[in-house]
């Protein structure tokens, strides 16, 4: 297989490093797992933007960062170039269509993201944008799962991995694009970034290199080389959005709030041992009593029984929200890996997943396997306002569950799965992701992080104050003047206590 790129380059010095101008660019999202993490996000499956024909460079030219913007950032790439035409292909064919691989470096102008939308035809669409090249490596000599990437900032190892860190295969990618439209011969996929990805600025020069070292005589695309510049040329905001910027725009471009010159954020809420044992100590009543003093008076979850009355539930929320069962919708988010699924693959040691259902106990909202996955996951428990499948196999589980009582029918019949980490109304009571949640006999009570320490502190010397005052009625004590304790009393007390 060859491509006359010598043709190409005679044609459009810009297309020197591929067969022809290229009908289409499209690209990926997100999709490699050291990308993902350090966005805090992993797509349960591949997800697109294009880019025009227009952003194609070749090696050794350049790329202005315009004027007024600051968040130029580079991307280093695997790309593949389709040679027969792609439609319906299966995943085990796939691979047939590419003709070539090479290099790539898919930048993008982070100030002009957030007008986009996800679409990103201003803030990745800029001419000079898409440089490719140099060489193009024949896809018939190397084995896709086998291809690394590396990308150099003036002469900085930034970015290195293989196709190996993928969250979705590459052939998988030309599959999945096979059945939404045709993949046509000289078309471009860009196949996404590992982390290392940050922001450059003018003078800075940027390489990418794709090879195959395990391959006979090792094939490079060679090292794509592209210079920064500064534009002269700004954006006039009478004909459209202006670039704009703030530190969360800042941070995903540079790659941290570090590297963007940021504070350090604070630092999440967490119970420590010491808290998560007091909370254990208190009664919910007590801890609800004393939200009611703070003003605080709808923060228990109502219409939830626990599953096992003796447990004490205590941890932080992780939330999953359903909507009404809607049947094309269900077809769209309620199967494969759906929000439901994430949910409890994702809940982390003393965690509490909190389920919105509406109150709708008509349907299970989990069962045996997702009670299993999350005591696995050693979370401390469940909260939900539907019902329970497989009552007594998730109660044998041992995990603290609270639901509105069991139901036999599965997920579709009244709910589909829809986000996570997300606020949520769980039995008439907004729980937002991080709040603490408890549950005892009498029900679920939600506080306000900031709120605990004080919270249980007082509710746990209410208690010993409220033992105090049941000795005196055990002793024969009329209530007057006791419950609530007059001034009298409150000095025999306070002088028990100093005793």
């Amino acid at each position: 297989m060859t491509a006359d790129t010598t043709a190409a380059a005679g044609a459009d010095p810009r297309f020197s490093g591929l067969p022809g101008r290229p009908g289409k660019i499209v690209a990926v999202h997100l999709s490699y797992a050291s990308r993902a993490d350090q966005r805090g996000r992993r797509p349960a499956a591949p997800s697109y933007f294009l880019k025009p024909s227009s952003s194609v460079a070749a090696s050794g030219g350049t790329v202005e960062r315009p004027a007024g913007t600051e968040l130029l950032a580079f991307e280093g790439e695997i790309a593949l170039v389709i040679a027969t035409p792609a439609r319906w292909v299966t995943l085990e064919e796939a691979w047939d269509h590419v003709g070539w691989v090479t290099a790539a470096n898919d930048f993008g102008l982070y100030d002009l993201r957030a007008n986009d939308k996800g679409s990103n035809l201003r803030s990745k669409g800029g001419d000079g944008f898409t440089p490719i090249g140099p060489r193009l490596i024949d896809a018939r000599t190397v084995d896709p799962a086998a291809l690394r990437l590396r990308t150099w900032v003036d002469g900085e190892l930034r970015q290195e991995d293989t196709t190996a860190g993928l969250l979705f295969p590459l052939a998988q990618l030309v599959a999945d694009l096979s059945q939404h439209l045709t993949l046509e011969p000289g078309d471009v996929i860009l196949t996404g970034t590992p982390a290392g990805s940050s922001v450059v600025v003018p003078g800075d020069v940027v390489e990418v290199e794709v090879d195959a070292p395990g391959a006979p005589g090792a094939p490079t695309s060679g090292r794509l080389v592209t210079t920064v510049t500064q534009g002269e040329h700004g954006f006039d905001g009478g004909l459209g959005s202006l670039p704009a910027v703030d530190d969360g725009q800042r941070t995903e471009a540079w790659g941290s709030r570090a590297a963007a010159g940021l504070e350090p954020e604070a630092e999440p809420f967490r119970l420590t041992p010491e808290l998560r044992g007091k909370l254990r100590a208190a009664p919910v009543a007590g801890l609800s009593a004393q939200l009611r003093r703070r003003g605080l008076n709808n923060v228990t979850v109502d219409g939830v029984r626990p599953m096992h009355p003796g447990a004490k539930l205590v941890g932080t929320a992780r939330t999953l929200r359903f909507v009404p069962n809607r049947e094309d919708l269900f077809t769209s988010h309620g199967g494969g890996y759906n929000a439901q699924k994430r949910a409890f693959d994702a809940v982390g040691e003393g965690e509490v997943i909190v389920i919105e259902a509406r109150g709708e106990p008509g349907s299970g909202t989990l069962g045996d396997i997702l009670a299993l996955r999350a005591h696995e996951r050693r979370a401390a428990g469940i909260v939900t306002d539907g019902g329970v499948r497989d009552h007594d196999a998730v109660a044998a589980v041992g995990i603290p569950v609270y639901s509105a009582g069991a139901h036999p029918a599965v997920l579709g019949r009244r709910h589909v799965p829809w986000d996570t980490d997300v606020a949520v109304a769980c039995g008439g009571t907004t729980v937002q992701p991080g709040d603490v949640v408890v549950g005892d006999q009498d029900g679920v009570v939600v506080i306000p992080p900031a709120l605990v320490e004080e919270v249980v502190d007082a509710a746990l010397a209410q208690e010993d104050e409220d033992a105090w005052i049941v000795e005196q009625v055990a002793a024969g004590h009329a209530l007057d003047g006791l419950f609530p304790m007059n001034a009298e009393w409150r000095a025999r007390y306070e002088a028990w206590r100093a005793r």
